[in-house]
């Protein structure tokens, strides 16, 4: 049987874009460990920079352009803003869940554009197939 996830994890809102120096994305979850009386909110701040790499690396662009071409086209600009904004939540999800193997405490916390950057460069980069179904699924496109 396997064993049931330590963590329950939600969004709580994101991506929020932050036009500070340099630049970054910033998702807010919910977290609540089952060991936890309450939970707490965890922000996750990923660089632009690293989005922008990561977005290049799995050629998510592309590859939304060539999902939405059956998508009527007056409703492609809105798909593709999801799609990416998609892309950052996960993004997002995967440094959170990187830094929840660390163990994290019972405290409202922030990861920092700084952490695990190249540990989460090579989650995503192994997850690619994977985002790409979830992005999928929550467009409700067919798979």
């Amino acid at each position: 049987m396997p064993q049931l996830s330590l963590f329950r994890v939600t969004l709580f809102y994101g991506p929020e874009p932050a036009d500070d120096d340099p630049p970054r994305v910033t998702c807010v979850f919910n977290v609540k460990k089952r060991s936890w009386k309450g939970g707490v909110q965890i922000a996750v701040d990923v660089s632009a920079a690293q989005v922008s790499r990561l977005q290049q690396a799995l050629h998510i662009d592309a590859w939304i352009a060539e999902w939405l071409a059956a998508v009527p086209e007056e409703d492609r600009p809105s798909y593709e803003r999801r799609g990416h904004d998609l892309f950052v939540q996960e993004i997002c999800s995967m440094k959170l869940a990187l830094a929840l193997e660390l163990d994290m405490k019972q405290d409202n916390s922030a990861l920092s554009v700084d952490t695990l950057v190249e540990e989460l460069d090579r989650q995503v980069e192994a997850a690619s197939e994977r985002i790409k179904s979830n992005i999928l699924t929550e467009l409700d496109l067919p798979q």
